[in-house]
C-alpha cells in the first residue's frame, strides 16, 4: 500500500466518519486526491460511504493496524511514541480542565453555562490554552521526525487556536475542527499507534 493509504485509513481510524473536505484538511492533501484515494480504498473493501461521509470497514481497521505496526518497525519509532504518550498524558488532564472552564464559568461560587458575554474571562481561558499549546508543540515536533503524519496535529491545533483567538469561538471545544476535537484525535492516534485500548490513561 502507498503512504497515502495509511494517511487516509489512519485518519478515519482516529477521527471517525468524515467527508472529503474534512479529510483533506486533516491529512494535508487536495480534495480530488483524497476522493480518488477513498474510491480506491472503497474498491478494496477498506472504507465505506454513508450519507456523504466515509468510514472504515472491519477490513479497513485491520489493514490500518498492519500498516501502523509496519510503520513502527520500519522507522524504529516505538520508543519515541511511548515517550510522547507518557508526556501527553501529563498534559491531558489540563486540557480537560480548560475545556470545562471554557464551557462553564464560575459566578458567585456556582458554575453556570458560559455564554461568552464575559470577554475578559474568555481571554484568560484562551491564554491558558495557548500556554498548553506551547507545551504540546515540542512533543509533536519530536513525533513528526520519524513519523511525519503527526506533524498535521501541530498545524491543526495551531489553526484552531488562531481561529478561536480571532473570535471563532467554536474552534475551542465545538465541532470536529476544534482544539478539543483535534487533541482527542491525537490522543487516539498515540494509543492506536502503540496498540493500546482507548481507556488507557
Amino acid at each position: 500500500m502507498a503512504a497515502t493509504d495509511l494517511l487516509v485509513l489512519h485518519t478515519l481510524r482516529c477521527g471517525g466518519y468524515a467527508g472529503v473536505a474534512r479529510l483533506s484538511v486533516n491529512v494535508g492533501l487536495e480534495e480530488p486526491d483524497v476522493e480518488s484515494e477513498l474510491i480506491d480504498l472503497g474498491v478494496e473493501g477498506l472504507v465505506t460511504r454513508v450519507d456523504g461521509s466515509w468510514g472504515l470497514t472491519e477490513d479497513g481497521r485491520a489493514a490500518d493496524t498492519e500498516l501502523v505496526e509496519a510503520e513502527l518497525e520500519r522507522t524504529g519509532a516505538r520508543s519515541v511514541v511511548i515517550s510522547a504518550l507518557e508526556r501527553f498524558l501529563v498534559l491531558n488532564p489540563e486540557l480537560l480542565d480548560l475545556s470545562a472552564a471554557w464551557q462553564l464559568r464560575p459566578v458567585e461560587g456556582a458554575s453556570i453555562l458560559n455564554d461568552h458575554t464575559d470577554a475578559e474571562y474568555d481571554a484568560r481561558v484562551l491564554t491558558l490554552f495557548g500556554n498548553l499549546d506551547r507545551r504540546i508543540a515540542p512533543i509533536l515536533s519530536e513525533l513528526a521526525e520519524p513519523l511525519p503524519r503527526f506533524g498535521r496535529y501541530r498545524i491543526r491545533l495551531a489553526e484552531a487556536l488562531r481561529r478561536a483567538g480571532a473570535g471563532e469561538l467554536a474552534y475551542v471545544a465545538d465541532g470536529p475542527a476544534s482544539y478539543h476535537a483535534v487533541w482527542a484525535e491525537l490522543h487516539e492516534d498515540l494509543l492506536v499507534t502503540l496498540g493500546k485500548p482507548r481507556w488507557t490513561r
